[in-house]
């Protein structure tokens, strides 16, 4: 049996609303220049393409000006948590002196959304009551921090509670994958961080695959069912999706969907949003 994957209602919360957000993103991480990045930006310091409003100059051009990366990229609403809760809507700009803390702290609550995320998707499926438990539990304990003061979220281990949430994410994995054909599949070239760049997969059976960290760059998975496919922190980079139906895939992110090319016909659960930039068939 398969579980559906979590409802809207369920994550909300946890995504970005750049109106709302100091352009965090945009000032306190910092890239070189690469194929995502056309130019060196230290972490810390505004992009130069950012406008005084906090909104981005070049929002529409994006990718041909070469700034990939920025069209990835997702905070999954930690941007938001931190400039109107943690800094009561007050913006680095009115107060140089918070930069420091603020930045951090959008760091630190980047990471705890991203993995209450994650964690809303292994209560839902979960198929007792005892395996929603664990995950559960975490979710509260997560909150619980966000709900806190600022020192209680730069005070995080997040390394830790990373750790704790992956293991709850692949014993969820192992449960909600059971009853897939390719759910024991741990043999060839189907298994966790499997490097599958440029692989045609096309004519494999993938549902219920452990794809758990995988290389899937530029693979190519056109009209392949992807049901149960625990895609966990796979490198979806510029994988070609048309006519894919990722809709019960497991663990998958607005960042990884951003990452790949799809199109009209790619098939997304409810919570992801079909990125702009992806061509039509």
């Amino acid at each position: 049996m398969t579980q559906s994957p979590p409802s809207s209602a369920d994550r909300s919360a946890l995504r970005a609303s750049c109106g709302d957000c100091f352009a965090l993103c945009c000032t306190a991480f910092g890239f070189q220049r690469s194929s995502d990045f056309p130019i060196d930006k230290p972490a810390g310091t505004p992009c130069r393409n950012l406008a005084d409003d906090f909104s981005c100059t070049i929002h529409q051009a994006l990718r041909p000006r070469g700034f990939t990366g920025c069209t990835t990229f997702d905070c999954f609403g930690a941007g938001q948590y931190v400039s109107q809760v943690l800094f009561d809507g007050t913006s680095w700009v009115d107060e140089p002196d918070s930069k420091p803390e603020m930045f951090r702290a959008f760091a630190v609550a980047r990471q705890l959304h991203e993995m209450l995320w994650y964690l809303a998707e292994a209560v839902s499926r979960s198929t007792t009551l005892g395996s929603a438990e664990v995950p559960t539990v975490l979710r509260v304990r997560i909150q619980q921090i966000l709900d806190g003061e600022l020192a209680d979220v730069l005070a995080v281990d997040v390394e830790s509670l990373r750790s704790e949430v992956r293991s709850v994410l692949i014993d969820v994995s192992a449960e909600a994958r059971g009853g897939y054909p390719a759910a024991g599949d741990a043999v060839g070239d189907l298994h966790p961080s499997a490097d599958l760049a440029g692989c045609d997969l096309r004519a494999r059976s993938l549902a219920g695959a452990d794809l758990r960290g995988a290389v899937l760059i530029a693979a190519d998975l056109r009209g392949c069912d992807l049901s149960g496919v625990d895609l966990l922190g796979a490198d979806l980079r510029d994988a070609r999706l048309g006519g894919a139906d990722l809709s019960n895939a497991l663990f998958l992110t607005q960042p990884q969907v951003n990452a790949a090319q799809g199109d009209a016909s790619t098939v997304l659960p409810d919570d992801l949003d079909r990125p702009s930039h992806w061509s039509l068939p």
